[in-house]
């Protein structure tokens, strides 16, 4: 019998559960402040690793049957030759380090962890806007240049501070980031209306998008990166929006594009932006959106999502997804979508 299908005889699964055989490629993406005491219990045998190069992967997978990764990119050619895997646990949302065809075919299950980084995100998106409003960063780089101590009046004016309350803040995304987002924003005074975009239905408090790009005071993008939202801030996007606004992005990058939303900073159209993340991570060291003279731009490294609680929470649904699939039972599977 194929060791992919030899669990899936019911009655086997009465009498036995599979065994867990597993790998943990990347360890060191959850940093080293998590407990894993609950994942390595659930394994029958458990190895793990800081991370793993593609040179590696072969040798550490070949007798596996269950693999645990964040970002380790697992191909068509490695997973075909992986005789033993069996099931694939991302310990993330998105899976586009997985080739989800090649899986299928071979019988590979995949299953990730979903809305463990909703407060996480919605409270760095928040910092993010508190801090472009304040230009917080700006008067940090006046204290650090030694600016006050000099300065003739007690206190320092040279950025325009704005508050929060009376703005209108457009959220394109009305899942649990998104929702969590608006919940705050109201806290602080906000008007919240959600973006609707082409082609979707309209739902309370949603305004079109063209509309809502002329009329927010604050962009933040909360949706997937895919074939209808790629560059949905282009060029033209951006040039829509009312002067002065601002742009948060603690999606993906690739929701911008990126030589339009500098140009729109540099030429004082926006009025700031700030993002979690680029499109190529670790970036190279030139990439142009680590330029530190590009105006009331914030840039973080990709960890919006990383609260230590977050973290922990990977761990226990990666857990639970293990124990699922271990007595047989779906939960949070991942198929390919065409």
């Amino acid at each position: 019998m194929n060791p992919r299908h030899a669990a899936d005889d019911p009655s086997a699964l009465n009498t036995m559960m599979r065994a867990a055989r597993a790998v943990f490629l990347d360890v060191a993406s959850l940093g080293s402040d998590v407990d894993l005491t609950g994942l390595t219990t659930a394994c029958n045998t458990l190895r793990c690793f800081d991370f793993t190069a593609q040179a590696q992967l072969a040798e550490r997978l070949h007798d596996a049957n269950v693999v645990i990764c964040n970002k380790t990119p697992l191909g068509s050619d490695l997973l075909s030759k992986a005789s033993a895997l069996e099931l694939v646990l991302v310990t993330a949302t998105g899976v586009n380090n997985v080739d989800l065809y090649s899986a299928a075919i071979h019988g590979i299950e995949v299953r990730n962890c979903r809305n463990y980084g909703t407060d996480a995100v919605a409270q760095h998106t928040m910092t993010l806007i508190l801090a472009l409003h304040t230009r917080l960063l700006d008067y940090q780089r006046d204290m650090a240049a030694g600016a006050w101590p000099q300065a003739a009046n007690f206190c320092l004016l040279e950025h325009p501070i704005l508050e929060l309350a009376g703005r209108r803040l457009g959220i394109v995304g009305r899942g649990p980031i998104g929702r969590k987002v608006a919940e705050l924003a109201r806290a602080f005074g906000m008007e919240v209306v959600f973006a609707q975009l082409p082609g979707r239905a309209a739902g309370p408090d949603s305004m079109p998008w063209p509309e809502l790009l002329r009329r927010v005071d604050v962009l933040s993008l909360h949706c997937p990166l895919n074939e209808a939202t790629e560059h949905l801030l282009d060029a033209a996007a951006l040039a829509a929006m009312r002067p002065g606004a601002m742009v948060i992005n603690t999606a993906r990058a690739g929701l911008i594009d990126t030589p339009a939303l500098i140009a729109a900073l540099r030429q004082g159209h926006l009025g700031g932006a700030a993002m979690d993340g680029l499109d190529v991570e670790p970036p190279p060291s030139g990439h142009p959106l680590l330029d530190s003279s590009i105006p009331n731009f914030l840039l973080t490294p990709h960890n919006a999502w990383a609260s230590r609680q977050a973290r922990q929470r990977l761990v226990t649904q990666t857990v639970e997804n293990l124990q699922a699939w271990r007595r047989g039972e779906a939960l949070r599977t991942v198929t390919a979508s065409r």
